[in-house]
């Protein structure tokens, strides 16, 4: 990038959505809005998830029961729908994030590779 230009958000690879969600979650319940705007914050404004994209996923993890929800009211005095894990939620956190970690350590290790005699 040319200096003094912004960079271009990171585009999420497919499938990680759900273990950011989970992670955001694990930290403290959330309404919707609030978890896109967790993700951002621990990213360090690297990723910014599109709402079009987190409401499905959030719909999609509570109906696998990773997720619950309940109704409350949000900081400006609006009912919001706030999302907490659950157990199964955790559990599937704990692994999907032993298999991420494993998967970076993989792609990690070829991204070292060197040619030979070099």
């Amino acid at each position: 990038m040319a200096p003094g230009k912004p960079e271009k958000p990171i585009d999420l690879l497919q499938g990680t959505l759900d273990l950011l969600i989970l992670k955001a979650v694990s930290l403290g319940p959330l309404h919707g809005y609030g978890v896109l705007l967790r993700i951002q914050q621990l990213s360090g404004d690297e990723l910014v998830i599109q709402q079009g994209s987190l409401y499905p996923a959030l719909y999609r993890l509570e109906h696998q029961g990773a997720i619950a929800s309940e109704w409350g009211e949000s900081e400006n005095n609006r009912r919001a729908k706030y999302y907490k894990l659950t157990r199964a939620g955790r559990e599937k956190l704990n692994e999907e994030t032993r298999k991420w970690n494993k998967m970076a350590g993989i792609i990690g290790d070829i991204l070292r590779a060197v040619p030979e005699g070099a």
